[in-house]
């Protein structure tokens, strides 16, 4: 009778890890499907390029930045004295 229960326990157990593997394939691929329907009908739109270089906004947004925190260090200083 205990071999029969091991049997049986062994049955279920690889008909569970069956049953979930499959799952988990048919997932995947329905993902995947779901990805090209959703492409095909919903394109992603290229980044549009700002007219300016790039550059010197950065470098002016960069001092811009440093400006403003010098500004508040020295304010914090005065206010500390």
């Amino acid at each position: 009778m205990e071999y029969t229960l091991v049997g049986e326990a062994l049955k279920f157990m690889v008909l569970g890890m069956l049953i979930v593997f499959v799952f988990l394939i048919v997932l995947v691929q329905v993902m995947k499907l779901q990805a090209k329907i959703i492409n095909k009908y919903f394109p992603e739109k290229a980044p549009e390029v700002p007219t300016s270089s790039p550059q010197s906004a950065a470098t002016q947004d960069d001092a811009h930045h440093v400006a403003a925190i010098v500004a508040a260090i020295a304010e914090f200083r005065k206010n500390k004295s």
